[in-house]
Formats: structure tokens, C-alpha cells, sequence
């Protein structure tokens, strides 16, 4: 593979770069009219405006030679074909087979994966159409009234956005609440608001090892029991897991179980049984339709030109601005206050994906890698970091994502909320000059503008997948692994080390010396 900085188009990237940095886009609009048809996208309803990126169509043709140079098109193929592309692992990445809505194969090893895909998925339906219905009881015959997921990571993340973002497709009789931080709080709150005879825990851990998940859940186990006894767990507590054994010993009966596979990832697992909170909380259709919305969004990747590739051309932008404009980061901005956990899930999603500083083939980069990721629901964002975005000292592309429709049309919120849409991208874009020095602002500040309908499930589907084919977009031409997160592991073992010495006095020798005195002196304030 031929490194990165060594490729012609990232030289002509570089020389590009200098003759274009210094133009402003008041200028490109300006003397093109038809500026923002030609840097503008549309899959069904959704619009991509990129017209507001320091970009013109050299820069463009530039940089769709770089992907084509650094193999995205390859790269992209052998996903969807099933080859181990997760190269640390010796894994296929087939979150796209659980989407799958055609009758297409996925192989893995020459093993068409979806029949056990479609399997897990009909298992699903009938636990959610039955617990919906009120056919699945507790231990005391009451039906369930509030589902708690039990997860952290992937298993937490997605379904939690997910559940939130779709708020005003569940039942006000069905309440959903997620457990992740180890702190006992988190948990101790959740089962504040719980009755155990109308609880259903989800405890969602592949191997069924997960300490902190294990530590929720034992906790949860310990409050069921001691209400309603021990048979009460099998009919209070579900698994999402591969190790029948240990989900046995817990209580839990193995027909309840539900699996997925080491094919998935993570924080790409919602769309697998980790999605079974959302599919209680929306129905299973619902789900479904999630799932279509992500389909339809694989399939326009797949298919679509590089040049008239959403994935493509937002990857692309982003690669632009980290390595030739020292961006080192990038913020979501949705308006829309049901999407107000989306910019933490797009966290995990891209910097556990692109946090590497390791080519694929073991060469230290020299070059930018994935950018730090935040954002807030406009306009509580307004009030709060779009001062640095706008006047300060280093340049933030932003992603500002919105609904033309709102789920709750009060009043005239939603074109208030959609004013504030409109206008900031624009402000960022054009400045202002003033008297003051301290009033004027540059311009010129990068954006993208998502625009769609409404945010139904979907939408939803097709925003997410979008986002993480522009992430795996990135990985390829920063010649990385985005499907692994080895950088998760050492402060857990480290940890595992660390818990006996929190409760008993052993030496603390082999550590150093600020995380020996900082041990020290926590048994000092615990005595």
C-alpha cells in the first residue's frame, strides 16, 4: 500500500491548498449563481447543501482523485462482500447484512449469514409484538410498564439515541429508561422511578462479561429478588448474548436470549438484538423502518458515483479541513430536540472508529486522523460554544441537521427553531464587518446543512448510516483500522488490578508514584 502523503493527489491536494485558502465564500457565491446546485446532494428528501465549504470544483475533482487513489471504492466492495476488512481482528463488517431489506446474500467464510439474521429478527418480533400486547406478564401476572436497558458503549449509546430520537413514536404506557456508568447512582436513580413487578430488564453484553454491565445488573438482580424472589428473574430479565452458559446461571432462561455476532461492532449494533429496547419502545414495524431508512442509505453508497456520493463527498470535506487546514475538530449541530443525544452516539461512532494513529500496515502517521467530534441541539448550542465557532481562533466545520416538519408543531417554535437553522450557517459563511474590531466577524467558517421532511424513523435510518460510511470514508483514506478500539483496553485492565487494592491495604510499589499516593490517600478518606 502506498502511503497516504505519497499518493499525486495528495500532492496536488497540497499545492491546491495554497493557491485556494485565502478565497473567501462570499466571493465564490458571488461570481457563481449556481453555486448551490452544483454542491448540493438529494436522496428521497434528503438534502445535503455542501455549497458552504472552502471548496470549488478543482478542489473537488482533487479531492475525489484521492479517494479514488487511496481505494474507497475497493474497500467499499470488500465490506459488502464480507472479507475480514477488520485486519487486527481477523473479522468480516457486516453491520449492513442486519439491514439488509433485498434478498442479496452476505458470506462470511462462504456462509450466507442472513438466514440466522432473519432468524434473531423474527425472534424479536414476537417477544415485542407479545410484551406490547400485554401477552408477556411479570412474575405476578402484571404487564410490563417499563423497560430497562442494561448496556454501556455500542449497547448503550445507539439504542438510547435511537429510543430518544423517536420519543413521539412510543406509548405513554411504556416507559424506557438505559443503565451504563458503573457509579451506583446512575442505577439507583433508574430504580427510584421502577416497580419491580412491571420491570423488564434488557442486560445487553456479547460474551456476558462486561463488568460494569455485570455490576448493573447484579445490582438490578439483587432489587428484583428481594421483592418479588428468585424465580421472579426469568420472568423480569432478558439477555443480548452469545454465552448461553453464563445467561443460564444468571437466571435468565435461555429462550430468552437473544444473539448477534462478532461481525458487528459495537457501536454499530443497534440495528442488531441490541435494538430490542428500541423495537419495545417504537414497535417492531417501526423498527423496521429504521432499518429500511439505513438500507436505502447503504444502497446509495454502494451504488451511487463518487461524485454524487453522500458518504463520499462529507468523508471527503472532512478529510479536506483535518489535513490541509489543521482542523483538528468538527461539530454536530442538530436542531432538533429529539436528537439531542445524537452528537454523543456520533462520538463513539467516529473517534473510537478513527482515534488511530497506526496505518493498517503497522507505519506510525504522519498526518491528522480522526477529528475530536461535539455538538449540543441548536439553539441551546447558540447559547452556549458557537461564540468560539464564530469569532475565535480556530476553524470548526460544523454538520447543522434539521427537520422541515416538526413532531409538535406549538405555536411558532418550529420556525423560530428553523430561523436559527438557516442563519448560522449563513453568518458563519459571510462575517461581518463592523467599526469595532470586536464585533467583526470573518466568515468563512465551513458548514453542511442535512434538510429533510421530518425525522421519522426512516430519516433516522438513513442519517445514521450516512454518518458511518462517511467515518469508514475517512478510516480508508487515512489508511487505518476504524473497526477496532484496542485504546479502550488498558486502562480496563488496569483497572481489574487496581479493585483488590481498593479494598484491602496491599502494597502499592508497582505502581507509580502519583497513582500510589492517589490510592493511599483515598483509604485515608474512606477510613
Amino acid at each position: 500500500m502506498r502511503p497516504l502523503t505519497q499518493l499525486p493527489a495528495w500532492d496536488a491536494l497540497k499545492r491546491h491548498h495554497g493557491a485556494v485558502c485565502n478565497l473567501h465564500m462570499r466571493d465564490l457565491f458571488a461570481t457563481d449563481r449556481q453555486r448551490f446546485q452544483k454542491f448540493s446532494l438529494k436522496l428521497d428528501d434528503l438534502l445535503l447543501d455542501y455549497s458552504k465549504n472552502r471548496v470549488t470544483e478543482e478542489t473537488m475533482g482533487l479531492l475525489l482523485d484521492l479517494a479514488r487513489q487511496s481505494g474507497v471504492e475497493e474497500r467499499r466492495d470488500q465490506m459488502f462482500s464480507g472479507a475480514p476488512i477488520n485486519s487486527t481482528e481477523a473479522r468480516p463488517v457486516l453491520h449492513v447484512a442486519l439491514r439488509n431489506r433485498s434478498q442479496r446474500a452476505f458470506l462470511v467464510q462462504g456462509q450466507d449469514v442472513m438466514p440466522e439474521v432473519r432468524r434473531v429478527l423474527a425472534q424479536m418480533r414476537s417477544f415485542v409484538e407479545d410484551l406490547r400486547a400485554g401477552k408477556w406478564l411479570g412474575a405476578t401476572g402484571m404487564p410490563i410498564r417499563h423497560i430497562v436497558n442494561i448496556g454501556i458503549g455500542g449497547s448503550d449509546l445507539g439504542p438510547l439515541m435511537v429510543t430518544e430520537a423517536l420519543k413521539p413514536y412510543g406509548r405513554d404506557d411504556l416507559t424506557s429508561s438505559f443503565v451504563s456508568n458503573v457509579d451506583g447512582s446512575h442505577i439507583h436513580q433508574i430504580l427510584k422511578k421502577c416497580s419491580p413487578e412491571t420491570t423488564l430488564f434488557i442486560v445487553a453484553s456479547k460474551t456476558f462479561t462486561t463488568l460494569e454491565t455485570l455490576a448493573n445488573a447484579g445490582t438490578a438482580r439483587s432489587w428484583l429478588v428481594q421483592a418479588l424472589g428468585e424465580p421472579a428473574v426469568a420472568r423480569h430479565f432478558v439477555a443480548l448474548s452469545t454465552n448461553a452458559q453464563s445467561v443460564t446461571a444468571f437466571g435468565i432462561d435461555p429462550a430468552n436470549m437473544f444473539a448477534f455476532w462478532d461481525w458487528v461492532g459495537g457501536r454499530y449494533s443497534l440495528w442488531s438484538a441490541i435494538g430490542l429496547s428500541i423495537a419495545l419502545a417504537i414497535g417492531f414495524s417501526e423498527f423496521e423502518a429504521l432499518l429500511a431508512g439505513a438500507f436505502e442509505m447503504d444502497e446509495h453508497f454502494r451504488t451511487a458515483p463518487l461524485a454524487t456520493n453522500m458518504p463520499v463527498i462529507m468523508a471527503l470535506l472532512g478529510v479536506w479541513y483535518s489535513n490541509f487546514f489543521d482542523a483538528a475538530v468538527h461539530a454536530v449541530l442538530p436542531y432538533d430536540q429529539y436528537l439531542h443525544r445524537f452528537p454523543a452516539y456520533l462520538q463513539q461512532a467516529d473517534m473510537e472508529s478513527n482515534g488511530k494513529s497506526v496505518t493498517l500496515e503497522g507505519r506510525p502517521v504522519d498526518y491528522a486522523t480522526g477529528p475530536v467530534l461535539f455538538g449540543e441541539p441548536g439553539t441551546n448550542g447558540q447559547h452556549a460554544f458557537y461564540q468560539l465557532i464564530h469569532q475565535g481562533t480556530r476553524l470548526v466545520p460544523c454538520d447543522f441537521i434539521a427537520a422541515a416538519n416538526s413532531a409538535n408543531p406549538v405555536g411558532c417554535h418550529h420556525e423560530l427553531l428553523l430561523a436559527n437553522f438557516f442563519a448560522q450557517p449563513e453568518a458563519l459563511m459571510m462575517g461581518k464587518a463592523a467599526d469595532q474590531p470586536y464585533k467583526a466577524f470573518l466568515g468563512n467558517r465551513p458548514s453542511n446543512s442535512l434538510l429533510y421532511a421530518r425525522l421519522d424513523p426512516r430519516t433516522l435510518g438513513r442519517l445514521i448510516a450516512l454518518y458511518e460510511h462517511k467515518i469508514f470514508v475517512q478510516g480508508v483514506i487515512w489508511q487505518i483500522n476504524s473497526f477496532d478500539q484496542w485504546g479502550v483496553e488498558l486502562g480496563k485492565q488496569l483497572a481489574k488490578t487496581i479493585l483488590p487494592e481498593l479494598i484491602d491495604d496491599r502494597a502499592l510499589d508497582h505502581h507509580d508514584g502519583s497513582t500510589a499516593g492517589l490510592i493511599a490517600y483515598f483509604r485515608h478518606l474512606r477510613r
